[in-house]
Parts: structure tokens; sequence; C-alpha cells
């Protein structure tokens, strides 16, 4: 199979990086860093540049304020956004899932009120779904919405919920009734972060101090009006958006980014260099086409199974190899990225190796990815 990109899908891409070049300051961190406010800040204008340009949802549908692209397009966009430590902050999620769950499972009403903003860039969202005991077993989450005049009440508790301090909306996942199944009884809502009784707080960690929150549900009231889809058939809406967060994240462009800025780190005037790089510059080209081979079959319709989960194994490995070979490969120097003559990527070596400590966890841990290989591989003989 030819992966090779059409001359507009490469054109696309070097319009991506000179407006990332022109528009995010040469040393961007991500918004996750300990000194965050100006990344934050550079970040939200970013969003609105692309937005301005009808660059930001240009895959999805016209009506819904896209262009139509191509899957392969929005793959370019995609890696490019990942390589250059995602400029576009946290409206990766708005943009890869939020926004085509409300256009699959919205109302009318609902697509008027809320595509806007994530088109344009103005609107942040997060997601309330995991909990202090319902992280991969997500059917077993606790935070009860319960039935009162002209909508719910909610109470609970999410953990882990990135973006949560800056976002305007949350899309809640919450138990409207008891069934047999634990997965049946779920409800999807779309709240706003100022709701009365809503309460987040910061939870540092190696990762930076904006990146993970606790957030508190207290007698929050939801309106009927702010129900996703179905009363208590969220369990659809979840997994779906789920598949589309972990499918939209190309970890291997960054993975491969980093390895080039590693490959130019000196020492004593001499490249670095290391035995190792070669295998991880192979599994980051592994990880690629693992990923590309998915994209190939959502396009022609021949999507294997246990496709996405083995791309998504590739990638998050791959992004924990690279940090480690890139790490060994600077040395010291990694830990003081703002000495005299230091190299500039070397800025990026440390913090990346943090954040890729919890690739395999976020979105999905790798033991619930490689048990979903097993499955949908096994599924065939079952039937």
């Amino acid at each position: 199979m030819d992966y090779a990109f059409s001359s507009s899908e490469t054109e696309l891409r070097s319009e991506l990086r000179e407006l990332i070049g022109e528009s995010m300051p040469p040393d961007y961190p991500g918004i996750f860093v300990e000194d965050f406010e100006e990344p934050l800040a550079a970040s939200w204008a970013f969003c609105r540049k692309l937005g301005a340009q009808n660059l930001l949802t240009r895959a999805w549908p016209r009506q819904y304020g896209g262009d139509d692209a191509s899957v392969w397009s929005q793959v370019v966009f995609n890696e490019e956004m990942w390589a250059h430590n995602e400029p576009r902050g946290g409206q990766y999620m708005g943009v890869t899932w939020i926004g085509p769950a409300l256009i699959t499972f919205g109302n009318k009403a609902q697509r008027e009120q809320h595509l806007p903003g994530i088109a344009s860039g103005d609107v942040q969202w997060c997601q309330g779904f995991s909990e202090p005991d319902a992280g991969s077993d997500l059917a077993s989450l606790t935070t009860r919405a319960t039935m009162v005049d002209g909508g719910f009440r909610v109470d609970g508790q999410k953990v882990w919920t990135s973006y949560a301090s800056h976002a305007q909306y949350c899309v809640l996942a919450a138990r409207t009734s008891v069934r047999e199944r634990k997965q049946d009884g779920l409800t999807v809502f779309l709240v706003p972060m100022d709701r009365e009784g809503i309460t987040v707080r910061r939870i540092p960690t190696m990762l930076g101090p904006n990146h993970f929150h606790e957030v508190f549900f207290d007698d929050v009231f939801v309106d009927d009006a702010e129900v996703l889809g179905t009363l208590d058939h969220g369990w659809e809406i979840m997994t779906a958006g789920l598949a589309f967060e972990r499918v939209g994240i190309p970890r291997y462009a960054r993975a491969d980014r980093i390895l080039a800025e590693a490959r130019e780190v000196t020492r004593g005037g001499t490249p670095a260099a290391s035995p190792d790089l070669a295998a991880a510059m192979v599994h980051v080209l592994v990880a690629r086409l693992l990923n590309y081979r998915n994209y190939d079959g959502r396009v022609s319709g021949e999507e294997t199974p246990a496709g996405g989960p083995i791309a998504r194994i590739a990638s998050t490995l791959v992004e924990q190899e690279v940090a480690d070979v890139a790490m060994d490969m600077a040395g010291v120097l990694a830990l003081t990225p703002d000495a005299p003559g230091t190299h500039p990527a070397l800025g990026h070596l440390e913090h990346h190796w943090r954040y890729a400590q919890a690739a395999t966890v976020a979105a999905g841990a790798l033991e619930i990815q490689k048990m979903l290989v097993g499955r949908r591989l096994l599924s065939p003989r079952r039937g």
C-alpha cells in the first residue's frame, strides 16, 4: 500500500508549519508546563486564528461549519499539531470527538448552540468520565443524576479531568437508572462549567500543575435540554467518543520530531548518538504505518476490528520509548535546558519524558487496549 500524500495534502502540511511558525513562540512547550499562563494564552489565540481560516474543523461536514475535508488531510492536520506540542491545547478534544458526537447524537438546537463555538476556537470543553473508582472500568461510574422537575440534580466526583480549570463546558457522564447491565442506565449531559455546585481542583503531578483536575458536582441542576442523545443510553456516545479521541491522537508524530531534535543535540561538538536510536526510529515508522493502515481501512470500509487498538498500543509504547532514548542521548543537558549555549530542543525533552509516562494510561489504559485486541481477534471464532 502506497501512503504517499497528495500535492494538496503536502501543501496543507507546509501551510500549517508556516502558520505555527508565525503564530507560536519558537520554544512553545505545550500548555501543561509549570508556567502555563503565556503558553495557554498563545494556544487560545492560535485556535481562534485557525477558526477564522476555517482550518480548525475542516474535516467536519460543510453544513456544520467544516469543509468536508478528506480523512488524509485531517491526518496531516493532526500530525502537525501533535508534532509541535499541540498548539491547539485542549481544542483537539472538541474538534476530534465532542463536535463529531454532537453532529451524530445531538439535536438541532444543541448543534446550533455548541458547534459554532468549537469551530471558531472560542470554546473549550472537558470530559467528565473517569471517577476515583471508575477509570478503565468506566461503566462502574457512580455519579448520579436524579430526575427532578425540568431536569436532573447531579451529585458525584470526576477525576483526572484535563482542561477543567479553563473549560467552559463539560461533557458529563452520569448514572440515571440502575439496570442489569452496568453499561445501561448511563446518560451524557452537556453542562456549563460555571453552573452553581461545580467545584474544580487542580491535581499537581509530574505532568505539570495544569493538566489534571478533580471536579465535584454537588446538587448541580442540569436541564432536560442538556441531555445528549437518549436518556439511559449514553454508553454508545461514550464509547464512540473515546474511539474518536484514541484514533485522533498521532503520538508517533511528536515522537518523530523529538527524535529529530535529539539528534541535533551535541556533546562536545559531536552530534549525540545512541545504539537505541535506529530501533526507535524504526518503531516510530511502524506506529505511523499501523495508524495509516487503520485510517485507510476507514476510508475503504475495510477497517479491521482490532486495527484501532493495535495502532494505539504501538503509538503509546513508542512515545515512551522515544522519550527514554532522547533523554539518554541528551544526558544531563536535558536537565539544564536554560544553560548558556545549550540547544533549544533541550527545553522539550525533559517535559516530553514526563508527559510520555501517562501515554499508556490516557484515554484507555494499555491493558484495556490489549484486552480489546484479544476480544476482537477472537470474536469471529466465537460466532
